[in-house]
Formats: C-alpha cells, structure tokens, sequence
C-alpha cells in the first residue's frame, strides 16, 4: 500500500518512511504542498498523511485540492491542537487527524482502519429516520432526497450505529470497530465525528433527535423518537 507523506520537517519523514517501510507501507514524501499534490497525482498513493503548517501550500489547501478529484484517504498529521482546526480539516474533506507528538502505535492503528474497505453485501438494508436515507449496500446517505457527502471515517461510524438501530453501542466497541484495537483511547475524537454527523443529518445539530450521547457509555441511533 502506498502512503503518501506532505511534512516539512525532514527528521519526522524520514522517521515515518522507516517505521512505515519496516510494516510493510510504500512511502513517498514531499517537503511542502504543492510538491504534495504534484506527487499525489502522479503516484496515485492509496492514503496521504499531510501536515497543516506547509511552505508553498498549507495542508488545507493540499486536502480541498485533493478531494477535487481522489477519495483516498486523508490522516492530518499535525501540531495544532485546537479543535476548531480539527473541524476545519474534517470539513474540509480529511478522515482523521492525529495530533503531534503521537504514539507511532496508534498512527499504524488509524493507517490500518482507513485502509480497510469491507464489500456490501447484496443483503444489506436500507434505513431511514427523519428525512435521513442511510444505503448500505450502495453505501450512500440522502438528506430529504440530496446526496450527502461523508468522509470514510463518518461511514463508519454512521453504519455501525445504523446495523444496531436503537442499541447502546459504546465508546470502545466503535474504537475498536473503526480503528482496529483496543489499545485505542477516545481522546475526543468519536464526539468530534459525531458532532460532524450532527451538523450534516440532524435537523438542529445542537438537540439532536437521532444520533443521541449516552453520558459515560456512548452513543446511540434513534430511528423514530417518538
């Protein structure tokens, strides 16, 4: 699989390219943005890791020019450690966001999760709940008939609520589901992605009737509230 890694500091790339390599990843690298998506169109990478603070091109930039034409998963990799410029990468297309300095464990951990793509099955439901169309098998979600566009992260999440309508299903059943271990602790990142999936499906994001938190357990798909 081949990683495409956008970071200007050269100790960390050189760091992650051997680390990467020794479990098996392709790695390519470029010192700024614009090298980043000259190479990500050239070597087509099956994920990027890109970082925010880039001469030429921020990371921004790199993920709304990718996302024009590539579905391949985007992980930010990077410093800042405000939320507001988490939401601001998620909207603007990213998949994940891993905050620097981070556990290498965790990062092959998230590489692992974005990596897999499970087939639909010809059985696979379709369920609604408010004016929300969740397609499993076609993969797709519609909000009063438009398409909804979610990162593959918000997938995951939205389908494993949606395979367990009604159920409680906790913070480390969806940790381990969408990253693949145990070992994984929410540091904030499911309430991120929820509250992302609030803005895009709940009629008002700020009393949501459908995506519900449990308090000090986790997280729960209402299909009718009544």
């Amino acid at each position: 699989m081949k990683v495409l890694v956008a970071d200007d500091d050269p100790q960390l790339v050189r760091a992650l390219r051997i680390t990467l390599s020794a479990h098996g990843y392709d790695v390519i690298a470029a010192p700024d943005g614009a090298a980043a998506i000259a190479l990500a169109a050239k070597e087509r990478p099956d994920i990027v890791m890109v970082d925010l603070g880039m001469p030429r091109l921020d990371g921004m930039q790199v993920i709304e020019a990718l996302r024009g034409w590539t579905t391949a998963p985007i992980i930010v990799v990077s410093g800042r450690t405000g939320s507001a410029d988490k939401v601001d990468a998620l909207d603007a297309g990213a998949d994940d966001f891993v905050t620097k300095p981070f556990q290498i464990d965790e990062l092959l951990a998230r590489l692992r999760a974005l990596s897999r793509r499970a087939p639909a099955s010809d059985d696979q439901p379709v369920v609604s709940f408010g004016d929300v169309r969740v397609d499993l098998s076609a993969r797709s979600v519609t909000r009063d008939g438009v398409l909804v566009h979610l990162t593959p992260t918000e997938w995951q999440i939205l389908e494993v609520l949606v395979r367990h309508p009604g159920a409680l299903v906790t913070r480390q059943a969806l940790l381990k589901e969408i990253w693949g271990t145990e070992q994984v602790t929410d540091t904030g990142y499911l309430r991120l992605y929820l509250s992302q999936l609030r803005k895009k499906l709940e009629a008002d994001p700020s009393r949501p009737a459908h995506l519900l938190t449990e308090s000090g357990m986790g997280y729960r798909l209402v299909i009718d509230p009544a």
